[in-house]
């Protein structure tokens, strides 16, 4: 089995200090890689260099993949940018995208960051989930756009409705009662040409919204410089992305900061290209996800860890799907929850069967509000879980907190804060101009942090026991659904002023088939012996209940990533947690 090719990965080297009140400074010796100042340049830069180079491509209604090259998306953003300055939109009256990844979607994009004018994604479940459209309001009453788009303007009519008094412009690929998307593609674009002039590195890209997992979204302020310097970082750490044109497939959604601006921006700043994929790890939709892969051999591919569960069931069954899968692979990557040791060695394992080699497999750690790209890690682990160590141009802060130590960062590919809202911007930045993730990272070598960090919990949904004792929920709860052994896709834990841990657990879809007494069974026995592993009172859960209920997406038990927001679970399932130590004669006990 031969190594991997250092060449196409950092060996960075560190400056580490500790203050006298136990705060850790670590930053890398080198300096930021110099970059382009603007996404606009970018975009010109692979417009003129590889003119035919597909940028984009998204499957057509006969299965076949339309692709749009670097030099028809500039000319569609010349065009479509003179058009919505036409239609008065400009930095205080910013474009809002209601539907999801396209072709469409992204020429949008591409025009408003050529001309100047913000953009904002925002999930299209707040208009076609959301019962009473109240993040969609408040969204569209904080930014006032001048126009919104929807692929299909009937589908969202009601959502359209609901912000209707704001007197915007709407903008549509099909559907009654609006501007047509193929009529921006019309004139010579020279007032965006103009207007390009004036676009520089302190220009705003984007609103990207916060997922709304610890409190109400937030409006998260990304410029050129940010997202430019952002990726940056990222060509630094992988450096294979420019020995070739990277080739991305990717289903996660654009307005959130992991595909819409890492991964997006990733394509486009290297001149890859980006394959817009239809499916999506859920029962049903994967099989499009497969006929993707078939298609496409990617250079860095990217999927959520129960994605990966079903993924890797296909690669081992399927030789010529994993050969197609690793013939061109970078790197393997996951992000959005704790993978499963079993899914971690299961990757590991076929990877090297099919190339006869180590093909990395690694997370990182960042946020909206760091672009999102901040700690990552290249070297070769034997175990899930290590987010790695901060990129070139970070500095970043280690704050004792709880126990724990608290991750703050500073740097250039930072938001200046969350669009009006000075209050929660001044919150979230300490004296020293760090902004303050609210996570918690454990050092994987307490005598050297070179070898990286695993997440250790979000400070906000940590709590106590009532022996004083500091409860990292989300260590627990990611090696509780671990020891599940896929019985479990999600877990509450609980125990706040208890003596004892406890769990309130959401059931996959194969144990919601399985015989009740049958499945009583499998799980206390799997939680008894996660609880004779457990290290202590603060990692042993003792105690559990099956929630029978979904989590709600208007009460914010749930963001659209499908993350559980354990507070809000909490509060919400008081009654259940009650009765989860009060003797509910269903409760699971060890």
């Amino acid at each position: 089995m031969s190594a991997l090719n250092p060449s196409d990965f950092w060996s960075p080297t560190f400056d580490i200090t500790t203050r006298d009140d136990g705060t850790i400074l670590m930053e890398q010796i080198k300096a930021l890689p110099e970059h382009l100042p603007t996404l606009a340049d970018y975009l010109d830069k692979w417009a003129d260099a590889t003119p035919d180079q597909p940028w984009l491509a998204r499957r057509d209604d006969q299965g076949d993949w339309r692709k749009i090259t670097y030099g028809e998306a500039r000319t569609a953003a010349r065009q479509i940018g003179s058009h919505l300055l036409e239609m008065g939109l400009g930095p205080d009256r910013p474009l809002l995208i209601l539907s999801g990844n396209s072709l469409e979607h992204g020429l949008l994009g591409l025009a408003c960051f050529y001309v100047g004018i913000p953009y904002a994604p925002v999930s299209p479940a707040y208009s076609l989930v959301s019962k009473d459209h109240g993040k969609l309001k408040d969204i569209a009453a904080l930014l006032k756009p001048g126009a919104v788009y929807a692929e299909d303007s009937d589908q969202f009519a009601p959502a359209i409705a609901s912000i209707s008094s704001l007197q915007m412009g709407v903008i549509a690929l099909r559907g009654a009662s609006a501007v047509r998307f193929g009529d921006l593609l019309q004139g010579d674009g020279s007032a965006a040409e103009r207007a390009r002039a004036h676009v520089s590195s302190d220009t705003v890209v984007k609103y990207l919204f916060t997922s709304g997992s610890t409190g109400s979204p937030k409006a998260v302020i990304n410029t050129n410089g940010m997202i430019c310097a952002n990726q940056a970082m990222v060509r630094d750490c992988y450096r294979f992305l420019e020995k070739r044109p990277p080739v991305v497939l990717d289903w996660a959604p654009w307005n959130h900061t992991a595909a819409g601006n890492k991964v997006s921006y990733l394509v486009l700043t290297n001149g890859g290209t980006y394959y817009i994929d239809e499916g999506k790890p859920a029962p049903g939709a994967f099989d499009e996800t497969l006929r993707n892969l078939r298609d496409v051999a990617c250079t860095w591919y990217f999927n959520v860890p129960v994605g990966w569960d079903i993924l890797i069931e296909e690669l081992e069954a399927d030789g010529a799907l994993a050969k197609i899968f690793f013939s061109q692979l970078g790197m393997m990557f996951y992000a959005g929850a704790g993978m499963p040791q079993r899914t971690w060695d299961r990757l590991r394992a076929i990877g090297r069967k099919t190339t006869g080699r180590e093909v990395l497999l690694a997370t990182s750690l960042g946020a909206t509000e760091t672009a999102p790209f901040a700690l990552a890690c290249t070297d070769v682990q034997d175990f899930s879980g290590n987010v790695g160590v901060p990129s070139a141009g970070l500095s970043m802060k280690l704050v004792p907190n709880g126990g724990k130590l608290e991750v703050r960062l500073k740097g250039p590919s930072i938001t200046a804060g969350y669009y009006g809202d000075p209050q929660k911007t001044a919150e979230a930045f300490d004296g020293e101009g760090y902004y303050c993730m609210g996570d918690a990272l454990r050092p994987a070598d307490p005598a050297d942090f070179t070898k990286g960090f695993f997440f250790d919990g979000r400070v906000a949904e940590n709590f106590k026991l009532n022996t004083g004792t500091w409860v990292a929920v989300g260590a627990v709860r990611a090696v509780l659904v671990d020891a599940m052994d896929g019985l479990v896709r999600d877990a509450v834990i609980t125990g706040e002023n208890e003596a004892e841990l406890g769990a309130l657990l959401l059931l996959s879809e194969g144990a919601k088939q399985m015989d009740a007494d049958q499945l009583h069974t499998a799980l206390r026995d799997k939680l008894r012996r996660a609880a004779e592993r457990a290290t202590g009172s603060a990692t042993c859960v003792r105690r559990a209940l099956i929630l029978r209920d979904e989590p709600s997406f208007d009460k914010g038990e749930v963001t659209e990533k499908g993350s559980l927001n354990q507070r809000a679970m909490r509060a919400n399932n008081a009654n259940k947690i009650a009765e989860l130590y009060d003797g509910n004669p269903e409760t699971l006990t060890v």
